[in-house]
């Protein structure tokens, strides 16, 4: 186990002694170490109930005989960023989330990742980690906010920009901003619709870093914490099998992600972030390529902003 480098031998007793610190067992100990590699967040929508899924990934991963350690990595809300200097920051954050986890998992010599993102650049920056460690690695989301509603028309964050528009044009009053204000993101979870952070968590399940229902269950579903749990005991078999994302994000796995990605009508984003995760395994995917996909693909899912149906 690479963990052995931190808990193994004579000259490792400095080590255990501060993992004892912790509270570690013998047994534990015994055990390979799995990071579970949080971003929750009290001030991203998408990630204030991470703690709950984070629990979940660790109950899983303690059922099937391994010992995790949850750690942190940042996260933004491009939501709240958006319009004002600070979106200058987000596309940044995912080469910090990136390193950050690398730092992480190779100072604490972790045998295993799960990764628990949820929004925009996120899920991106952890998949360009699995990639770059290729040390056994699986995803779980946080799962997509639920869709509001005022009266019955269906509304999500896609609503608010255009309300934004309409108010200019003196094509809606402040009351009814208000109203929409405050049903249009009833909870927690990735913005409803098929924006950058939905389609990353749908492109994790085609690339097959994560299992069926990452990218769909909601955030509120208890599905989720279920899918979470399931993902905790699926790490350690992929340990046990030496199942590196290497192994899994392939020449034809992005190629099947792309496809994926068109039929769903994703985040123009996804083009950019599936070239940094293809660029950080050495895999040659050129821009040519994605505009065939592109162009043999038909769109098959109208979901916001493109549709009327939310995910």
């Amino acid at each position: 186990m690479k963990s052995d480098t931190v808990k193994k031998g004579i000259e490792r007793a400095p080590h255990r002694s501060l993992l004892r610190a912790l509270g570690c067992t013998d047994k534990e100990l015994g055990q390979p170490f799995v990071g579970v590699v949080n971003s929750f967040s009290e001030i991203v929508p998408g990630h204030v109930q991470l703690r709950t899924v984070a629990q979940a990934v660790k109950d899983g991963v303690r059922e099937a005989r391994g010992t995790p350690f949850e750690v942190n990595t940042i996260a933004v809300c491009d939501g709240i960023a958006m319009n004002h200097p600070g979106m200058r920051f987000s596309l940044p954050s995912r080469e910090l989330i990136a390193d950050s986890v690398e730092i992480l998992a190779e100072a604490h010599a972790f045998d295993a990742l799960v990764f628990i993102p949820n929004c925009d650049k996120v899920i991106p920056g952890m998949l360009m980690a699995a990639v770059r460690l290729n040390i056994p690695a699986i995803f779980v989301s946080g799962g997509p906010m639920l869709a509001g509603r005022l009266g019955q028309e269906v509304i999500d964050l896609n609503t608010m920009f255009m309300a934004v528009g309409k108010i200019a044009k003196g094509e809606m009053t402040r009351a009814t901003l208000k109203k929409l204000e405050m049903l249009a993101c009833p909870g927690c979870g990735s913005c409803a619709g098929m924006f950058t952070a939905n389609t990353m968590n749908c492109l994790t399940e085609a690339l097959g870093m994560a299992l069926p229902g990452n990218g769909t269950i909601p955030a509120v579903n208890t599905g989720r914490l279920r899918l979470a749990r399931e993902t905790g005991r699926a790490i350690m078999k992929l340990l046990q099998k030496n199942i590196r994302p290497r192994d899994i994000i392939t020449r034809d796995s992005l190629h099947n992600a792309f496809v994926a990605d068109m039929a769903m009508g994703g985040s123009t984003n996804s083009i950019l972030h599936l070239m940094a995760i293809a660029h950080e395994g050495g895999i040659e995917f050129p821009l040519s390529l994605v505009n065939d996909i592109s162009a043999k693909t038909p769109h098959l899912c109208k979901l916001s902003p493109s549709g009327n149906y939310r995910i």
